[in-house]
């Protein structure tokens, strides 16, 4: 039976930390049923009326939950400078910040650890709580009436969402690897449901910690095998108020496993009701993404720069692993330079000024390996004015019958001067991988790609013999780097993995494109992904197709070359976000072989932004 609401939770503790220590300060929501619970971690001139700015976190990982428990072997190789007994997981850490004359309020969200309510994440109830959060800590006796958002991943996405409400106080975001579009970057890669990450991530990151839930009960998190889920971590208590039987908790949440399997379009009320408008983003902000995040993160961090209506916008561009670079010293120093300029008025960098350039990105150049934070150091950085780039040259290469990708269309119209199809079979997966591969010539000369990459593609399906009649296509489109060397050149993934360049993915039944939305470029086909927008795949049909392939950046060196790959599932470089639900991919539409086709007319091309060198 549900719990009754206690006051006496709240505690303030000023002699045994280096800071003052508040927990479980109460939020009482004015949105909705429920109420927020928060820690506030502030400096100790507060106690003697000092006010200072405040950096704010919402989210479902627990605020009380050490990072060492969340994730060990992690911790373990964070910057000492950033460790303490308050570090939690992809959070700025409160012994450092307070020390730079920040508080740092970091809050379980509503459904989440201490706090009361229904538990939807990403919601726009995330966003109405999370927007009265900010406006509560602007009003503290101790602040200053200034707000910054500053966090990783879960903690950077719900930035663009709660910025473009316009909270009073607010007065910069730094979304840190962040998806700005749920439905995009995140759970439907070109229509296709991603939806290994989001059950590895709903059952251990956040139901683990959902208000009510038992210490020791275990979750079963794939029920043909039994397999068991984590325990609530050691250092996350129970709920005070009580814990809540397991039907009850259910009742009491939004399942992400379940609604991204159920709903398929945009204009779903799941998914409408998460969009948002990015133009409506005033605050100045700077946004991080990885090279390495091709699976979820770095579409949205390079789309929420071009979009959001800020006129002070910055983009950065790291690489390195998912978790680990936000702490690093001189990116610590990035993230404070920026804060105090428009948290605290203290501009040494000239961010207000138009002194610091609007896009710093790593340049990645040689093979150095990949999870190596020494050899990665390496990289060069350059900065640039725009993104994308204004002295892109966006350059056509073409595939081939004989499986290469050429730059010369004379070579192309040689080779398809008849009806040619190369033939992939349907629904291949991580294990059983069905594709082609088309390679350039080694390069000559130095040539760097950076930007934006779409695949133009000639495509069709036809039945396996006594088998289903298929009805759809799923591209997953790959772009490899080859070293002068001969061997594949793999990058730091989002969790430390080898990763190529980037990937791209299209469920051909949404191919439509809507070439007058004023997102749509030539060098990123915008779709809507509508009910309305589903259109047939017929047997023996040609349709020609322009699929997203998210950015990259590599300079190739002379003798290196380039793959692409299109396949018809998941290949090497997906890791944990693998594109294999059953029900999404049903043998029973998908079925048969799939074909690149080439002939008179039938121009098939990848579109490669080529960057000069500054004059």
């Amino acid at each position: 039976m549900p719990t009754e609401i206690r006051h006496d939770l709240h505690t303030v503790d000023a002699d045994s930390f280096p800071y003052v220590y508040e927990q479980n300060a109460t939020i009482t929501l004015q949105s909705s049923d429920g109420l927020v619970r928060c820690n506030v971690y502030r400096p100790k001139s507060t106690e003697k009326g000092g006010k200072v700015p405040v950096l704010v976190t919402y989210g479902p990982y627990g605020k009380d939950t050490f990072y060492g428990d969340f994730y060990a072997k992690s911790f373990d190789e964070v910057n000492p400078e950033h460790k303490s007994v308050h570090s939690a997981w992809e959070t700025p850490d409160p012994g450092f910040w307070t020390s730079q004359g920040y508080a740092v309020v970091r809050a379980d969200e509503r459904g989440i650890g201490q706090s009361r309510g229904f538990l939807d994440t990403m919601s726009r109830g995330t966003s109405d709580a999370f927007f009265e959060v900010i406006e509560w800590c602007a009003v503290q006796p101790w602040s200053s009436g200034k707000v910054g958002l500053l966090g990783i991943s879960y903690y950077a996405g719900s930035q663009w969402r709660v910025a473009a409400r316009k909270p009073k106080g607010l007065a910069a975001i730094i979304p840190w690897e962040g998806m700005s579009d749920y439905y995009r970057d995140r759970c439907r890669h070109g229509g296709i449901l991603s939806n290994n990450f989001i059950k590895f991530w709903w059952n251990r990151q956040v139901v683990a910690n959902q208000y009510g839930r038992p210490r020791d009960e275990e979750i079963v998190l794939d029920a043909k095998t039994g397999g068991q889920g984590p325990k609530r971590p050691k250092s996350s208590p129970e709920s005070i108020e009580g814990n809540l039987s397991a039907e009850e908790r259910a009742q009491n949440r939004q399942d992400q496993t379940i609604d991204n399997r159920l709903y398929r379009f945009r204009d779903d009320e799941y998914y409408a009701s998460k969009e948002y408008d990015m133009g409506d983003i005033e605050v100045p902000l700077l946004s991080v993404a990885n090279w390495g995040g091709i699976l979820l993160h770095l579409r949205g961090n390079i789309e929420g720069f071009c979009h959001a209506g800020s006129s002070q916008k910055w983009l950065r561009i790291i690489t390195g692993r998912h978790d680990l670079p936000f702490y690093y010293k001189e990116e610590v120093e990035i993230q404070r330079s920026f804060l105090d300029a428009f948290l605290k008025g203290q501009d040494e960098a000239g961010w207000t000024t138009g002194k610091v350039p609007r896009v710093d990105m790593v340049l990645r150049k040689g093979d150095v390996g990949f999870n190596d934070e020494v050899a990665e150091r390496t990289y060069p950085r350059r900065t640039e004015n725009e993104w994308p780039i204004s002295r892109t040259e966006w350059k056509k290469w073409y595939l081939t019958p004989n499986k290469t990708l050429t730059p010369d269309l004379e070579v192309v119209n040689a080779a398809s001067e008849r009806r040619v199809k190369l033939s992939y079979e349907a629904l291949g997966t991580l294990e059983n991988p069905q594709l082609v591969q088309f390679t350039t010539d080694p390069f000559e000369r130095e040539t760097e790609i950076t930007g934006n990459i779409v695949a133009h593609l000639v495509v069709s399906a036809s039945a396996l013999s006594g088998g289903h009649t298929p009805s759809d296509i799923d591209l997953f489109i790959t772009l490899r780097h080859i070293s002068p060397k001969g061997n594949e050149v793999f990058y730091t993934g989002t969790a430390g993995d080898p990763v190529p360049l980037t990937k791209g993915w299209l469920r051909v039944s949404l191919r439509r494109v809507n070439t007058s939305h004023p997102k749509h470029r030539d060098y990123l086909p915008w779709r809507e992904y509508l009910s309305t927008d589903l259109q047939p795949v017929i047997v023996g049909e040609l349709y020609e197709v322009d699929v997203e392939v998210w950015p990259t950046n590599v300079i190739l060196e002379p003798g290196a070359r380039l793959v692409l790959e299109v396949a018809s599932g998941d290949t090497q470089g997906c890791g944990i976000f693998k594109h294999d639900d059953e029900t999404d991919r049903a043998p029973s539409k998908f079925q048969g072989m799939n074909h690149i086709c080439f002939g008179p007319n039938l121009v098939n091309y990848v579109i490669l932004p080529v960057i000069p060198p500054k004059e």
